[in-house]
Protein backbone atom coordinates (compact mmCIF):
# COMPACT_ATOMS: atom_id res chain seq x y z
CA UNK A 1 0.00 0.00 0.00
CA UNK A 2 1.17 3.55 -0.69
CA UNK A 3 -0.01 6.57 1.30
CA UNK A 4 -0.40 9.73 -0.74
CA UNK A 5 0.86 12.41 1.68
CA UNK A 6 1.25 16.07 0.74
CA UNK A 7 4.90 17.00 0.19
CA UNK A 8 5.17 19.50 3.03
CA UNK A 9 3.58 17.09 5.51
CA UNK A 10 5.76 14.22 4.28
CA UNK A 11 8.88 16.32 4.86
CA UNK A 12 7.72 17.23 8.36
CA UNK A 13 7.03 13.58 9.23
CA UNK A 14 10.43 12.52 7.89
CA UNK A 15 12.06 15.06 10.23
CA UNK A 16 10.01 13.83 13.19
CA UNK A 17 10.89 10.22 12.39
CA UNK A 18 14.62 11.05 12.25
CA UNK A 19 14.40 12.82 15.62
CA UNK A 20 12.61 9.86 17.23
CA UNK A 21 14.64 7.13 15.53
CA UNK A 22 17.84 8.90 16.63
CA UNK A 23 16.69 8.37 20.22
CA UNK A 24 15.73 4.74 19.56
CA UNK A 25 12.01 5.47 20.05
CA UNK A 26 9.50 3.36 18.15
CA UNK A 27 6.65 5.46 16.74
CA UNK A 28 3.53 5.06 14.63
CA UNK A 29 1.16 7.31 12.72
CA UNK A 30 -2.30 6.50 14.04
CA UNK A 31 -5.94 7.53 14.06
CA UNK A 32 -7.46 10.42 12.16
CA UNK A 33 -4.41 11.20 10.05
CA UNK A 34 -4.41 7.70 8.54
CA UNK A 35 -8.17 7.86 8.03
CA UNK A 36 -8.10 11.24 6.32
CA UNK A 37 -5.11 10.34 4.17
CA UNK A 38 -6.87 7.21 2.91
CA UNK A 39 -9.97 9.32 2.21
CA UNK A 40 -7.77 11.89 0.40
CA UNK A 41 -8.96 14.58 2.84
CA UNK A 42 -6.59 17.43 3.59
CA UNK A 43 -5.53 17.45 7.23
CA UNK A 44 -2.95 19.18 9.40
CA UNK A 45 -3.80 17.20 12.56
CA UNK A 46 -1.32 14.37 13.07
CA UNK A 47 -1.52 11.69 15.77
CA UNK A 48 1.67 9.83 16.70
CA UNK A 49 1.86 6.95 19.18
CA UNK A 50 5.19 6.56 20.98
CA UNK A 51 6.78 3.70 22.87
CA UNK A 52 7.91 6.15 25.55
CA UNK A 53 6.85 9.09 27.73
CA UNK A 54 5.36 11.61 25.32
CA UNK A 55 5.52 14.38 27.92
CA UNK A 56 9.30 14.01 28.10
CA UNK A 57 9.86 13.47 24.37
CA UNK A 58 7.47 15.98 22.74
CA UNK A 59 9.10 19.16 24.17
CA UNK A 60 12.35 18.22 22.40
CA UNK A 61 10.43 17.70 19.16
CA UNK A 62 8.84 21.14 19.57
CA UNK A 63 12.26 22.76 20.06
CA UNK A 64 13.74 21.00 17.02
CA UNK A 65 10.80 22.05 14.82
CA UNK A 66 10.61 25.58 16.17
CA UNK A 67 7.12 24.87 17.48
CA UNK A 68 5.19 25.22 20.72
CA UNK A 69 4.65 22.40 23.23
CA UNK A 70 1.30 22.04 25.02
CA UNK A 71 0.76 19.58 27.88
CA UNK A 72 -2.57 17.86 27.16
CA UNK A 73 -3.05 14.99 29.61
CA UNK A 74 -0.70 14.27 32.50
CA UNK A 75 -2.28 10.95 33.48
CA UNK A 76 -2.27 9.49 29.97
CA UNK A 77 1.04 11.12 29.01
CA UNK A 78 -0.26 13.10 26.05
CA UNK A 79 1.35 16.23 24.63
CA UNK A 80 0.81 18.48 21.62
CA UNK A 81 3.30 20.25 19.34
CA UNK A 82 2.00 23.12 17.21
CA UNK A 83 4.18 24.19 14.29
CA UNK A 84 3.39 27.36 12.34
CA UNK A 85 4.13 26.90 8.65
CA UNK A 86 2.68 28.48 5.52
CA UNK A 87 2.89 25.13 3.73
CA UNK A 88 0.62 23.46 6.28
CA UNK A 89 -2.70 22.33 4.73
CA UNK A 90 -5.00 24.12 7.18
CA UNK A 91 -4.76 27.41 8.99
CA UNK A 92 -1.03 27.78 8.48
CA UNK A 93 -0.07 25.30 11.19
CA UNK A 94 0.50 21.62 11.90
CA UNK A 95 -0.77 20.07 15.10
CA UNK A 96 1.04 16.93 16.21
CA UNK A 97 -0.45 15.02 19.14
CA UNK A 98 1.95 12.60 20.83
CA UNK A 99 0.64 9.83 23.10
CA UNK A 100 2.45 7.06 24.90
CA UNK A 101 1.41 3.45 24.37
CA UNK A 102 2.25 0.28 26.26
CA UNK A 103 2.48 -3.23 24.89
CA UNK A 104 2.03 -3.68 21.14
CA UNK A 105 0.60 -1.16 18.71
CA UNK A 106 -2.26 -3.62 18.07
CA UNK A 107 -3.16 -3.49 21.78
CA UNK A 108 -3.11 0.30 21.63
CA UNK A 109 -5.42 0.32 18.60
CA UNK A 110 -7.80 -1.95 20.50
CA UNK A 111 -8.29 0.80 23.05
CA UNK A 112 -9.37 3.34 20.44
CA UNK A 113 -12.91 4.37 19.56
CA UNK A 114 -13.91 3.45 16.00
CA UNK A 115 -12.46 1.04 13.47
CA UNK A 116 -11.72 3.84 10.98
CA UNK A 117 -9.50 5.43 13.64
CA UNK A 118 -7.88 2.16 14.75
CA UNK A 119 -5.29 1.92 11.97
CA UNK A 120 -1.58 2.64 12.13
CA UNK A 121 1.57 2.91 10.03
CA UNK A 122 5.14 2.59 11.26
CA UNK A 123 6.49 6.16 11.00
CA UNK A 124 9.78 4.80 9.69
CA UNK A 125 8.08 3.17 6.70
CA UNK A 126 6.82 6.39 5.12
CA UNK A 127 9.76 6.61 2.74
CA UNK A 128 9.04 3.14 1.34
CA UNK A 129 7.00 2.47 -1.77
CA UNK A 130 5.10 -0.35 -0.07
CA UNK A 131 3.78 0.56 3.38
CA UNK A 132 2.24 -2.00 5.70
CA UNK A 133 -1.10 -0.79 7.07
CA UNK A 134 -1.74 -2.13 10.57
CA UNK A 135 -5.51 -2.64 10.54
CA UNK A 136 -6.64 -5.27 13.10
CA UNK A 137 -10.32 -4.20 13.03
CA UNK A 138 -10.87 -3.85 9.27
CA UNK A 139 -11.11 -0.08 9.43
CA UNK A 140 -10.16 0.30 5.78
CA UNK A 141 -13.18 -1.79 4.76
CA UNK A 142 -15.44 0.39 6.92
CA UNK A 143 -13.97 3.48 5.26
CA UNK A 144 -14.94 2.03 1.90
CA UNK A 145 -18.44 1.21 3.14
CA UNK A 146 -18.81 4.60 4.90
CA UNK A 147 -19.53 3.09 8.30
CA UNK A 148 -18.77 4.28 11.84
CA UNK A 149 -18.27 1.11 13.91
CA UNK A 150 -17.17 0.90 17.55
CA UNK A 151 -13.98 -1.08 18.16
CA UNK A 152 -15.50 -2.76 21.23
CA UNK A 153 -18.53 -2.76 23.51
CA UNK A 154 -16.68 -0.69 26.12
CA UNK A 155 -15.87 2.23 23.82
CA UNK A 156 -18.46 4.62 25.29
CA UNK A 157 -18.30 3.49 28.91
CA UNK A 158 -14.55 4.11 28.91
CA UNK A 159 -14.90 7.60 27.37
CA UNK A 160 -18.40 9.05 27.02
CA UNK A 161 -17.23 11.98 24.86
CA UNK A 162 -17.10 9.42 22.07
CA UNK A 163 -20.92 9.34 22.06
CA UNK A 164 -21.05 12.80 20.51
CA UNK A 165 -17.92 12.19 18.49
CA UNK A 166 -19.56 9.23 16.73
CA UNK A 167 -22.36 11.45 15.41
CA UNK A 168 -19.98 14.31 14.61
CA UNK A 169 -17.66 12.03 12.59
CA UNK A 170 -20.61 10.56 10.72
CA UNK A 171 -21.78 14.08 9.86
CA UNK A 172 -18.36 15.34 8.77
CA UNK A 173 -17.62 12.29 6.62
CA UNK A 174 -21.19 11.63 5.44
CA UNK A 175 -21.01 8.16 7.02
CA UNK A 176 -23.60 6.22 9.03
CA UNK A 177 -23.40 4.44 12.37
CA UNK A 178 -23.70 0.67 12.08
CA UNK A 179 -26.65 -0.82 13.95
CA UNK A 180 -24.66 -2.24 16.87
CA UNK A 181 -22.81 1.03 17.43
CA UNK A 182 -26.09 2.93 17.27
CA UNK A 183 -27.56 0.61 19.90
CA UNK A 184 -24.49 1.18 22.09
CA UNK A 185 -24.93 4.95 21.81
CA UNK A 186 -28.58 4.70 22.89
CA UNK A 187 -27.64 2.45 25.80
CA UNK A 188 -24.96 4.82 27.11
CA UNK A 189 -26.42 8.21 26.03
CA UNK A 190 -26.93 9.51 29.56
CA UNK A 191 -23.19 9.22 30.23
CA UNK A 192 -22.59 12.32 28.08
CA UNK A 193 -23.83 14.44 31.00
CA UNK A 194 -20.74 13.43 32.98
CA UNK A 195 -18.21 14.52 30.35
CA UNK A 196 -16.13 17.61 31.04
CA UNK A 197 -17.82 20.69 29.59
CA UNK A 198 -14.76 21.68 27.56
CA UNK A 199 -14.80 18.40 25.65
CA UNK A 200 -18.55 18.58 24.98
CA UNK A 201 -18.17 22.15 23.77
CA UNK A 202 -15.47 21.15 21.28
CA UNK A 203 -17.49 18.28 19.83
CA UNK A 204 -20.69 20.34 19.75
CA UNK A 205 -19.06 23.21 17.89
CA UNK A 206 -17.52 20.86 15.34
CA UNK A 207 -20.93 19.27 14.85
CA UNK A 208 -22.60 22.67 14.37
CA UNK A 209 -19.91 23.63 11.85
CA UNK A 210 -21.09 20.89 9.49
CA UNK A 211 -23.34 22.27 6.71
CA UNK A 212 -27.01 21.42 7.26
CA UNK A 213 -26.21 20.22 10.79
CA UNK A 214 -29.68 21.28 11.89
CA UNK A 215 -30.89 18.11 10.21
CA UNK A 216 -28.86 16.05 12.71
CA UNK A 217 -30.70 17.27 15.79
CA UNK A 218 -33.69 14.91 15.43
CA UNK A 219 -31.18 12.05 15.14
CA UNK A 220 -29.36 13.24 18.27
CA UNK A 221 -32.72 13.21 20.02
CA UNK A 222 -33.52 9.73 18.72
CA UNK A 223 -30.21 8.53 20.16
CA UNK A 224 -31.05 10.12 23.52
CA UNK A 225 -28.13 12.53 23.34
CA UNK A 226 -29.91 15.85 22.83
CA UNK A 227 -31.82 16.00 26.12
CA UNK A 228 -28.88 14.36 27.90
CA UNK A 229 -26.78 17.32 26.72
CA UNK A 230 -29.57 19.85 27.31
CA UNK A 231 -31.89 18.43 30.00
CA UNK A 232 -33.53 21.87 30.18
CA UNK A 233 -35.12 21.14 26.78
CA UNK A 234 -36.90 17.95 27.84
CA UNK A 235 -39.87 19.87 29.28
CA UNK A 236 -40.53 21.41 25.83
CA UNK A 237 -41.62 18.09 24.34
CA UNK A 238 -45.33 18.06 23.64
CA UNK A 239 -45.89 21.66 24.77
CA UNK A 240 -48.57 23.01 22.44
CA UNK A 241 -48.37 26.50 20.96
CA UNK A 242 -50.83 29.03 19.47
CA UNK A 243 -52.53 27.96 16.26
CA UNK A 244 -50.10 29.82 13.97
CA UNK A 245 -47.45 27.31 15.06
CA UNK A 246 -47.23 24.09 13.09
CA UNK A 247 -44.98 22.28 15.62
CA UNK A 248 -44.84 22.00 19.41
CA UNK A 249 -42.14 23.90 21.30
CA UNK A 250 -39.52 21.14 21.11
CA UNK A 251 -39.96 20.31 17.42
CA UNK A 252 -40.14 24.01 16.60
CA UNK A 253 -36.79 24.60 18.31
CA UNK A 254 -35.11 21.91 16.21
CA UNK A 255 -36.69 23.28 13.05
CA UNK A 256 -35.40 26.80 13.77
CA UNK A 257 -31.82 25.46 13.70
CA UNK A 258 -32.45 23.83 10.32
CA UNK A 259 -34.00 27.11 9.11
CA UNK A 260 -30.89 29.04 10.21
CA UNK A 261 -28.73 26.72 8.10
CA UNK A 262 -31.07 27.32 5.17
CA UNK A 263 -31.22 31.12 5.26
CA UNK A 264 -27.43 31.25 5.75
CA UNK A 265 -27.05 29.24 2.54
CA UNK A 266 -25.74 26.18 4.39
CA UNK A 267 -28.71 23.82 4.26
CA UNK A 268 -32.09 22.94 2.80
CA UNK A 269 -35.75 23.59 3.64
CA UNK A 270 -38.78 21.51 2.74
CA UNK A 271 -41.34 24.21 2.04
CA UNK A 272 -41.37 26.85 -0.73
CA UNK A 273 -37.56 26.82 -0.66
CA UNK A 274 -36.88 28.86 -3.81
CA UNK A 275 -39.42 31.59 -3.05
CA UNK A 276 -38.30 31.75 0.58
CA UNK A 277 -34.57 32.10 -0.08
CA UNK A 278 -35.00 34.60 -2.92
CA UNK A 279 -36.55 37.09 -0.48
CA UNK A 280 -33.78 36.84 2.14
CA UNK A 281 -31.15 39.61 2.00
CA UNK A 282 -27.69 38.18 1.41
CA UNK A 283 -24.26 39.49 0.48
CA UNK A 284 -20.56 38.77 0.83
CA UNK A 285 -20.53 41.12 3.81
CA UNK A 286 -23.18 39.03 5.58
CA UNK A 287 -21.43 35.79 4.64
CA UNK A 288 -18.22 37.09 6.23
CA UNK A 289 -20.14 38.28 9.29
CA UNK A 290 -21.53 34.82 10.05
CA UNK A 291 -18.22 33.08 9.27
CA UNK A 292 -16.33 35.36 11.67
CA UNK A 293 -14.64 33.53 14.59
CA UNK A 294 -15.86 34.44 18.07
CA UNK A 295 -13.76 32.35 20.43
CA UNK A 296 -11.70 29.14 20.12
CA UNK A 297 -13.56 27.11 17.51
CA UNK A 298 -16.85 29.01 17.46
CA UNK A 299 -18.19 31.31 14.76
CA UNK A 300 -21.14 33.67 14.71
CA UNK A 301 -22.92 31.05 12.56
CA UNK A 302 -22.46 28.22 15.09
CA UNK A 303 -23.50 30.43 18.01
CA UNK A 304 -26.58 31.59 16.10
CA UNK A 305 -27.54 27.93 15.73
CA UNK A 306 -27.08 27.41 19.47
CA UNK A 307 -29.28 30.43 20.15
CA UNK A 308 -31.86 29.03 17.72
CA UNK A 309 -31.89 25.74 19.61
CA UNK A 310 -32.34 27.45 22.97
CA UNK A 311 -34.43 30.50 22.07
CA UNK A 312 -37.68 29.00 23.44
CA UNK A 313 -36.15 26.96 26.27
CA UNK A 314 -38.18 28.86 28.88
CA UNK A 315 -41.56 28.49 27.16
CA UNK A 316 -42.71 25.52 29.29
CA UNK A 317 -42.33 27.39 32.59
CA UNK A 318 -43.81 30.64 31.25
CA UNK A 319 -46.86 29.12 29.56
CA UNK A 320 -50.21 30.54 30.63
CA UNK A 321 -53.76 30.50 29.29
CA UNK A 322 -55.84 33.68 29.08
CA UNK A 323 -59.52 33.77 30.00
CA UNK A 324 -60.46 33.41 26.34
CA UNK A 325 -58.25 30.31 26.01
CA UNK A 326 -55.25 31.89 24.27
CA UNK A 327 -51.78 30.48 24.97
CA UNK A 328 -49.18 33.01 26.12
CA UNK A 329 -45.48 32.72 26.99
CA UNK A 330 -44.89 36.08 28.65
CA UNK A 331 -41.27 36.77 29.51
CA UNK A 332 -39.92 33.60 27.93
CA UNK A 333 -37.16 35.53 26.12
CA UNK A 334 -35.76 37.04 29.30
CA UNK A 335 -36.06 33.83 31.32
CA UNK A 336 -34.70 31.79 28.41
CA UNK A 337 -31.64 34.03 28.19
CA UNK A 338 -30.75 33.19 31.80
CA UNK A 339 -31.24 29.46 31.17
CA UNK A 340 -29.15 29.59 27.98
CA UNK A 341 -26.36 31.40 29.82
CA UNK A 342 -26.37 28.71 32.53
CA UNK A 343 -26.15 25.95 29.89
CA UNK A 344 -23.25 27.55 28.04
CA UNK A 345 -21.37 28.27 31.25
CA UNK A 346 -21.81 24.61 32.22
CA UNK A 347 -20.28 23.63 28.87
CA UNK A 348 -17.37 26.02 29.44
CA UNK A 349 -18.12 28.46 26.64
CA UNK A 350 -16.22 31.73 26.92
CA UNK A 351 -17.78 34.83 28.45
CA UNK A 352 -18.01 36.44 25.02
CA UNK A 353 -19.83 33.40 23.57
CA UNK A 354 -22.22 33.22 26.53
CA UNK A 355 -23.08 36.91 26.28
CA UNK A 356 -23.72 36.75 22.53
CA UNK A 357 -26.12 33.79 22.81
CA UNK A 358 -27.76 35.30 25.90
CA UNK A 359 -28.55 38.54 24.05
CA UNK A 360 -29.86 36.66 21.01
CA UNK A 361 -32.25 34.60 23.13
CA UNK A 362 -33.37 37.57 25.21
CA UNK A 363 -34.19 39.78 22.22
CA UNK A 364 -35.27 37.20 19.62
CA UNK A 365 -38.75 38.79 19.41
CA UNK A 366 -37.48 42.38 19.05
CA UNK A 367 -37.39 42.57 15.22
CA UNK A 368 -41.13 42.01 15.08
CA UNK A 369 -41.72 44.62 17.78
CA UNK A 370 -39.87 47.50 16.09
CA UNK A 371 -42.99 48.62 14.26
CA UNK A 372 -46.70 48.00 14.72
CA UNK A 373 -47.40 48.84 11.08
CA UNK A 374 -45.11 49.35 8.10
CA UNK A 375 -41.37 49.80 8.30
CA UNK A 376 -39.76 50.86 11.61
CA UNK A 377 -38.60 54.42 12.20
CA UNK A 378 -34.93 55.31 12.24
CA UNK A 379 -35.23 55.90 15.98
CA UNK A 380 -36.63 52.40 16.51
CA UNK A 381 -33.78 50.89 14.50
CA UNK A 382 -31.22 52.88 16.47
CA UNK A 383 -32.72 51.74 19.79
CA UNK A 384 -32.80 48.13 18.58
CA UNK A 385 -29.07 48.09 17.83
CA UNK A 386 -28.33 50.10 20.98
CA UNK A 387 -29.97 47.36 23.05
CA UNK A 388 -28.84 44.34 21.02
CA UNK A 389 -25.32 45.55 20.26
CA UNK A 390 -23.19 43.29 18.09
CA UNK A 391 -25.91 40.60 18.18
CA UNK A 392 -28.34 42.83 16.27
CA UNK A 393 -27.65 41.39 12.81
CA UNK A 394 -27.73 37.82 14.13
CA UNK A 395 -31.09 38.37 15.83
CA UNK A 396 -32.61 39.62 12.57
CA UNK A 397 -31.73 36.30 10.92
CA UNK A 398 -32.89 34.37 13.99
CA UNK A 399 -36.25 36.10 13.60
CA UNK A 400 -36.44 34.95 9.97
CA UNK A 401 -35.61 31.36 10.92
CA UNK A 402 -38.16 31.55 13.76
CA UNK A 403 -40.80 32.71 11.25
CA UNK A 404 -40.10 29.78 8.90
CA UNK A 405 -40.17 27.22 11.70
CA UNK A 406 -43.39 28.68 13.09
CA UNK A 407 -45.49 28.36 9.93
CA UNK A 408 -43.73 25.40 8.30
CA UNK A 409 -45.86 24.12 5.39
CA UNK A 410 -48.50 26.77 6.19
CA UNK A 411 -46.18 29.65 5.37
CA UNK A 412 -47.87 32.72 3.93
CA UNK A 413 -45.46 33.93 1.24
CA UNK A 414 -46.74 37.51 1.33
CA UNK A 415 -46.15 37.70 5.08
CA UNK A 416 -42.72 36.15 4.63
CA UNK A 417 -41.73 38.65 1.94
CA UNK A 418 -42.80 41.52 4.21
CA UNK A 419 -40.66 40.12 7.05
CA UNK A 420 -37.65 39.70 4.74
CA UNK A 421 -38.15 43.23 3.41
CA UNK A 422 -38.18 44.58 6.97
CA UNK A 423 -34.89 42.80 7.71
CA UNK A 424 -33.30 44.19 4.56
CA UNK A 425 -34.52 47.70 5.40
CA UNK A 426 -33.19 47.51 8.97
CA UNK A 427 -29.80 46.28 7.73
CA UNK A 428 -29.59 49.11 5.19
CA UNK A 429 -30.64 51.76 7.70
CA UNK A 430 -28.22 50.41 10.30
CA UNK A 431 -25.33 50.68 7.84
CA UNK A 432 -26.28 54.29 7.14
CA UNK A 433 -26.62 55.09 10.84
CA UNK A 434 -23.18 53.66 11.58
CA UNK A 435 -21.72 56.09 9.03
CA UNK A 436 -23.53 58.98 10.74
CA UNK A 437 -22.72 58.07 14.34
CA UNK A 438 -19.43 56.20 14.16
CA UNK A 439 -17.01 59.03 13.20
CA UNK A 440 -17.33 61.16 16.36
CA UNK A 441 -19.76 62.46 18.96
CA UNK A 442 -21.17 65.88 18.10
CA UNK A 443 -21.11 66.95 21.74
CA UNK A 444 -19.42 65.71 24.90
CA UNK A 445 -19.87 65.85 28.63
CA UNK A 446 -17.58 68.87 28.72
CA UNK A 447 -20.04 70.73 26.47
CA UNK A 448 -22.88 69.99 28.86
CA UNK A 449 -20.82 71.29 31.77
CA UNK A 450 -19.44 74.39 30.01
CA UNK A 451 -22.48 75.42 27.95
CA UNK A 452 -25.37 74.38 30.19
CA UNK A 453 -23.69 74.39 33.62
CA UNK A 454 -24.68 70.77 34.20
CA UNK A 455 -23.11 68.61 36.88
CA UNK A 456 -21.82 65.09 36.12
CA UNK A 457 -24.43 62.42 36.71
CA UNK A 458 -26.91 60.00 35.08
CA UNK A 459 -28.87 62.85 33.44
CA UNK A 460 -25.79 63.90 31.48
CA UNK A 461 -25.42 60.39 30.05
CA UNK A 462 -29.10 60.33 29.11
CA UNK A 463 -28.77 63.59 27.17
CA UNK A 464 -25.66 62.44 25.32
CA UNK A 465 -27.44 59.22 24.33
CA UNK A 466 -30.45 61.25 23.16
CA UNK A 467 -28.15 63.28 20.91
CA UNK A 468 -26.63 60.12 19.41
CA UNK A 469 -30.13 58.80 18.76
CA UNK A 470 -31.13 62.07 17.08
CA UNK A 471 -27.90 61.96 15.06
CA UNK A 472 -28.62 58.39 13.93
CA UNK A 473 -32.18 59.31 12.92
CA UNK A 474 -30.89 62.27 10.88
CA UNK A 475 -32.44 64.98 13.08
CA UNK A 476 -29.07 66.58 13.90
CA UNK A 477 -25.81 66.51 11.99
CA UNK A 478 -23.67 69.37 13.39
CA UNK A 479 -22.46 70.48 16.81
CA UNK A 480 -24.65 73.58 16.65
CA UNK A 481 -27.76 71.49 15.87
CA UNK A 482 -26.88 69.12 18.71
CA UNK A 483 -26.54 71.98 21.21
CA UNK A 484 -29.84 73.46 20.03
CA UNK A 485 -31.47 70.02 20.43
CA UNK A 486 -30.21 69.77 24.02
CA UNK A 487 -31.28 73.34 24.84
CA UNK A 488 -34.80 72.61 23.58
CA UNK A 489 -35.05 69.42 25.65
CA UNK A 490 -33.86 71.20 28.79
CA UNK A 491 -36.30 74.08 28.26
CA UNK A 492 -39.17 71.63 27.69
CA UNK A 493 -38.27 69.72 30.86
CA UNK A 494 -38.08 72.97 32.83
CA UNK A 495 -41.56 73.98 31.64
CA UNK A 496 -43.00 70.55 32.44
CA UNK A 497 -41.38 70.52 35.87
CA UNK A 498 -42.62 74.03 36.61
CA UNK A 499 -46.10 73.11 35.51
Amino acid sequence: MKLSIETGTSSLLATVNNLLAGQGIKSYLVGGFIRDTLLKRETADIDIALAGDALEIAPGIADALGGKFIRLDEANKMGRVVVAEKKAPSGGRWQLDFAAFEGSIEQDLGRRDFTIDAMAVDLGELTRDDIHLIDPFNGRADLKDKIIRAVSGTVFSSDAARLLRAVRLAAELDFTLDSQTEALVKRHALLIAGVAGERVREELLRLLAVPDSGRLLPYLDELGLLTALFPEMAAAKGVEQPREHFWDVFEHSLKVVAAVDFILHRGSWEYYARQVLTAVPWSEVLARHFARPVSGGSTRRSLLKLAALLHDVAKPQTKTLTEDGRTRFLGHGKEGAAVAADILERLRFSGKEVKLVEVMVKHHLRPGQMSQEGLPTRRAIYRYFRDCGEAGIDILFLSLADHLATRGPNLNLTGWQEHARLVEYVLTQHAEQEKLVAPARLVSGHDLINVFNMKPGPRMGQLLEAVREAQASGEVSTREEALAYIRERLETEAVNNYG
